[in-house]
């Protein structure tokens, strides 16, 4: 195991706040002394079925202190999940039902893999002993905080100003992410800066219980695409892990050289000295910055795909955008032609470049979508059916789609 300076140095990189480092310096000796692995929890709800780089950012945190021979428990909140993390909210989330949570906690499982290692990782649902607590020990857990303090937050105290609702339930919430920390014992819990609040909660709780508090490791937000927002599906500023290996790599090489390194920082395996080398270099003109992006994007296409498909990303991105022409493995598609033209939303849905009419008409209005190598502003557009078509959405994808005659 590595030393207490290294581990602190590794565990430092990138993050945005740690609640202590005295704290944490004392765990690691401890750990050393006694040859012992501290307990990293972080906690995900499966909300949605995919996640984003954004989401990312914490598994790579957690991903290094396996590195250092640490226990990693990542928590999917099935129970937490049925609350719905008030968090940065302007009002009460809609409960997800138990069938959308067990759908979202097994691609969590597929996802996650491709940055921990399986074989070091505990995965775990909270569901496991919240679900037990009786109504008596609910009502003791709700006894902890007080409502003055709980307005202390500032969603919920934006809320209240603005007289919108706050339901009770909500005010659970970072009551029982504190008593997580409780029963899996954790020595450290990682979360972003969003999640401070709800953080201390388990320091408080495990502290009131003659438990040793935990160290609070806040992760920043990971800007999206647009170097602004914080990434987001909703913003469509993300980068999907699900993704394929061109989308990924074409994103990565769309981003500016300022939010490149921001990436990198956040998200590579990089040493911090070989990163700064990366951009010392390119600062002196000594590598161009195409080449630093590539370098990146490779990385994270090796990360959620593999080597193979990080090879044909680039030589695809190459050819499409430096050559100007199509890629290798281009989409094909033949639709029955239920009249003389079809309504251009419908069509890119069928062709499966967008995954709704809603999307492709926000698509069109956003001018990325091309027909034939011309640009179609207009989403009242009619594309004739009587011949081929050749469709682009974005920068990276693209389906020739022919029409079969109705029957």
């Amino acid at each position: 195991m590595k030393s207490v300076k290294e581990q602190i140095a590794l565990i430092e990189r990138g993050c945005a706040e740690l609640i202590s480092r005295e704290d944490l310096e004392e765990k690691l000796k401890k750990a050393i002394e006694k040859d012992e692995s501290l307990v990293i929890k972080a906690g995900f709800d499966p909300t949605a079925p995919d996640l984003h780089l954004g989401h990312t950012v914490l598994l790579q945190k957690m991903r290094q202190f396996q590195q250092l021979g640490h226990t990693i428990h990542f928590l999917i909140g099935d129970f937490t999940g049925l609350i719905g993390d008030p968090t940065g909210k302007s009002e009460t989330r809609l409960p997800l039902t138990r069938d959308d949570i067990a759908r979202n906690a097994d691609t969590y499982k597929q996802q996650v893999f491709k940055v921990l290692d399986p074989a070091k990782t505990k995965v775990v649902f909270n569901s496991a002993w919240l679900g037990e607590l009786s109504s008596y020990e609910m009502i003791h857990l709700a006894s902890e905080l007080t409502v003055a303090r709980m307005l202390e937050r500032d969603d919920f105290k934006k809320r209240f100003e603005a007289h919108r609702p706050i339901s009770i339930h909500e005010f659970f919430y970072p009551l029982i992410q504190g008593y997580d920390s409780v029963a899996l014992k954790a020595d450290v819990e990682l979360g972003g800066t969003d999640q401070l609040f709800n953080l201390l909660m388990g320091r408080e709780m495990q502290r009131t219980r003659g438990m040793v508090p935990q160290v609070v490791l806040t992760m920043p937000l990971l800007e999206g695409l647009d170097g602004v927002q914080k990434m987001s599906k909703s913003l469509g500023n993300y980068i999907g892990v699900s993704e394929s290996a061109d989308d990924i790599f074409g994103k990565i090489l769309s981003m500016s050289d300022e939010l490149m390194f921001r990436y990198y920082e956040l998200l590579s395996d990089l040493s911090q000295e070989k990163i700064s080398q990366l951009q010392q270099d390119m600062e002196q003109g000594k590598v161009h910055p195409k080449a630093v992006k590539v370098q990146l994007a490779k990385e994270l296409v090796v990360r959620f795909h593999d080597q193979d498909a990080a090879d044909a990303a680039e030589k695809n991105f190459e050819q499409v955008f430096k050559r100007h022409e199509l890629p290798d493995d281009i989409l094909e598609k033949q639709l029955n032609a239920e009249g003389a033209t079809i309504w251009l939303p419908k069509l890119l849905l069928e062709a499966g470049l967008v995954k709704s009419t809603s999307d492709g008409r926000r698509m069109v209005k956003q001018n990325a979508v091309s027909v034939n190598g011309e640009k179609v502003a207009d989403v009242n557009a009619e594309i004739p059916t009587d011949a081929e078509v050749l469709l682009k959405v974005g920068k990276r994808r693209f389906c020739k789609v022919s029409f079969a005659p109705d029957q």
